[in-house]
């Protein structure tokens, strides 16, 4: 394999889609380690990038990864150097891709990351894909159609800002989440050109 000139990326073809935790979202100790729960990517949603996924996106890459005997990796900003879990559950549903699993104590990010989502610090979810099939519709919106799942981050700035965790009483400001969401889409697309 021959070595990339200086200043270019090479394209694993990773891709990334944020969603912030719902209301559904269920945060409880247990012995070891914080338990999170809820939807990592919504069904028929259209995200800040302009994609929809459809049902059934994720079934034949959740097919794969049982028979090989993998699993979805749960990691800190997408970040494959800094595993702060694991996702005990990933399955389909009418809704979405439901997740569930333990952020591990003994972890330092892990730790880190259970006492943001506590603070409300941290609310979203990504997830880290391969395109398989994908068309546009009338809309002009991607449909995601198959992807192969590779991994379910916990991040700061989701994709999905109108699905979040907020305290009682509390009203999100969206359309400046909406905004901040948008440079950092623009700015990966300017980075992924390069």
């Amino acid at each position: 394999m021959k070595p990339l000139k200086k200043g270019y990326k090479m394209d694993t073809g990773l891709e990334r889609k944020f969603h912030r935790f719902d209301a559904d979202l269920v945060v409880s100790d247990a012995k070891d380690g914080t338990v999170i729960e809820g939807y990592a990517s919504l069904f028929g949603a259209c995200d800040q990038g302009n994609d929809v996924v459809t049902k059934g996106a994720y079934a034949e890459s959740l097919k794969r990864l049982i028979a090989e005997k993998r699993s979805v990796k749960m990691l800190w900003q997408h970040d494959p150097t800094q595993p702060i879990g694991i996702w005990d559950e990933v399955r389909e549903d009418a809704r979405g891709l439901y997740v569930k699993g333990r952020l591990l104590d003994s972890v330092g990010k892990g730790r880190e990351a259970a006492a943001l989502i506590a603070a409300g610090a941290i609310d979203g979810l990504s997830i880290g894909y391969r395109t398989v099939r994908a068309a546009k519709n009338k809309k002009g919106q991607r449909l995601l159609t198959e992807l192969e799942l590779w991994e379910v981050s916990l991040v700061t700035f989701p994709m999905l800002p109108s699905a979040r965790v907020a305290a009682k009483g509390d009203s999100p400001d969206t359309d400046m989440l909406r905004e901040l969401a948008a440079a950092f889409e623009d700015a990966r697309r300017e980075l992924a050109r390069d």
